[in-house]
């Protein structure tokens, strides 16, 4: 299915970009159901959503699946410091401005969960309901450690058999069915063709805080103090996620061998919000696609009851 391209910009004039599904079936006289907006996790862009947006344009809605600054085609940041999730909800914020959105369903993969997390203290009143996707407001050391290892490394290779090598290599644990040809199509959303070689989609300089936040806990830690946490995201994410579940439907897809979201993580999250519908994709890691049966059919029922 065809998209166009929705260029907007933040707050300090950096150039944003998303891919617009416009809704399938809506005539002009029909009411329109509310956006949906998909954000994407750290190292990725919108084209994670090419699959999924499709199918929910389909239902009736709009779909902007937003490239967050310093991916795919949004502009790099001149201040590295600013790659994180406060800076992202911000930039959301700017774009539900410029596309005229008072209120939307938000999908959120990974960061992106967390930035819809971040949303409820900018803007509440914009999330009628919304989709973590492997994601919550405490995050397992050990998957944090896997993605902390990779971000902003290595982000050119000569041949495409080198690149989708890589792809494979990095994600293998979470896919460990994919064929041939789906990690071909897998690579094909992480790279793009540029100067005779392949490069990854996003700035490399990411990893800025990530790795500002490491050393910052090794030099609190060397000096006697606490042992430093999660550099992806605040410490306490806690209190977003009640006020994200407080007053509307919220659904956690988790994949059942996520090394982030572990089922420890997964039990505590529905303590805190018994109301959350719950969906588990077998055989999948960190983070499933959104298409798999168990989520889709989760999603689309979200979506039924949705405005």
């Amino acid at each position: 299915m065809s998209f166009t391209d929705f260029f907007w910009t933040s707050h300090e004039g950096l150039p944003l970009h998303a891919r617009d599904y416009a809704p399938m079936g809506v005539s002009g006289g029909e009411t329109q159901k509310l956006p949906v907006i998909c954000i994407h996790g750290l190292t990725r862009n919108a084209r994670d959503f090419e699959n999924l947006a499709p199918r929910i344009a389909a239902t009736g809605r709009r779909v902007l699946a937003v490239d967050v600054r310093g991916r795919g085609l949004s502009a790099r940041d001149p201040n590295p410091m600013n790659y994180h999730p406060g800076t992202y909800a911000a930039d959301i914020v700017s774009l539900l401005q410029a596309a005229g959105i008072d209120k939307a369903v938000f999908i959120g993969t990974s960061m992106g969960g967390l930035i819809t997390m971040v949303l409820t203290s900018l803007k509440p009143e914009a999330i009628a309901t919304a989709v973590l996707n492997d994601v919550g407001p405490e995050l397992s050391p050990v998957g944090l450690a896997r993605i902390a290892g990779y971000t902003g490394m290595a982000s050119r290779f000569e041949t495409w058999d080198d690149a989708v090598a890589y792809a494979k290599a990095i994600n293998e644990a979470a896919f460990p069915a994919y064929s041939a040809e789906e990690w071909d199509a897998f690579a094909r959303r992480l790279f793009d063709e540029k100067d005779g070689g392949f490069v990854l989609a996003y700035d490399p300089d990411i990893s800025a805080p990530i790795k500002a936040a490491a050393e910052a806990a090794a030099k609190s830690q060397a000096e006697g103090g606490p042992k430093g946490g999660q550099a992806l995201a605040p410490p306490d994410m806690y209190p977003l996620f009640r006020a994200l579940a407080k007053d509307r439907p919220l659904l956690l897809v988790r994949g059942g061998i996520s090394d982030l979201i572990d089922p420890a993580i997964a039990e505590r999250m529905r303590a805190a919000a018994p109301h959350m519908a719950y969906a588990e994709v077998p055989g999948v890691g960190h983070a499933p696609m959104l298409t798999e049966p168990e989520a889709w059919a989760a999603i689309e029922n979200l979506l039924r009851e949705a405005p």
